[in-house]
């Protein structure tokens, strides 16, 4: 059964979610309450793996020899949490929108424009290469 929540707690939990979609920066508040909810949420993750590589050492240390086959669910856990344990602040993601990460529909996009790339790119290649090459999408 979950622990029900405290009311000090409810008043500190950020009511944003952890992005900067939908957010005007003109509005200090909330350009302020979405940069604390996204290191908020980063901290959570680092102190989760950091939770689990202490019940990972654990395990290694009761089970000894057998910790191959003994810890392995908590081991494919860590080195999943691994990848988000890192706090990286809200700098990048405050300056750059990453159209995939962003929305959805982004990727799309974004390998339409890497074709859009890579074909401005092969107009700057030689026709007697192109040929050479047996490439003619110009």
């Amino acid at each position: 059964m979950p622990i029900p929540e405290s009311e000090a707690f409810l008043a500190k939990k950020p009511t944003v979610p952890p992005t900067f979609d939908g957010v005007d920066y003109n509005d200090t508040p909330r350009l302020k309450a979405a940069q604390d909810a996204i290191i908020k949420e980063q901290w959570v993750k680092s102190m989760m793996n950091r939770l689990i590589r202490k019940e990972l050492s654990k395990c290694y240390y009761r089970e000894g020899v057998n910790h191959l086959e003994k810890c392995g669910k908590l081991r494919e856990r860590y080195l999943e949490t691994l990848k988000d344990a890192h706090i990286r602040g809200y700098l990048f993601e405050q300056q750059n929108y990453i159209p995939g990460k962003d929305d959805p529909a982004g990727q799309d996009q974004v390998s339409q424009g890497l074709d859009r790339q890579a074909d401005g790119i092969m107009a700057t290649v030689p026709e007697k290469v192109r040929k050479e090459k047996g490439d003619d999408r110009l």
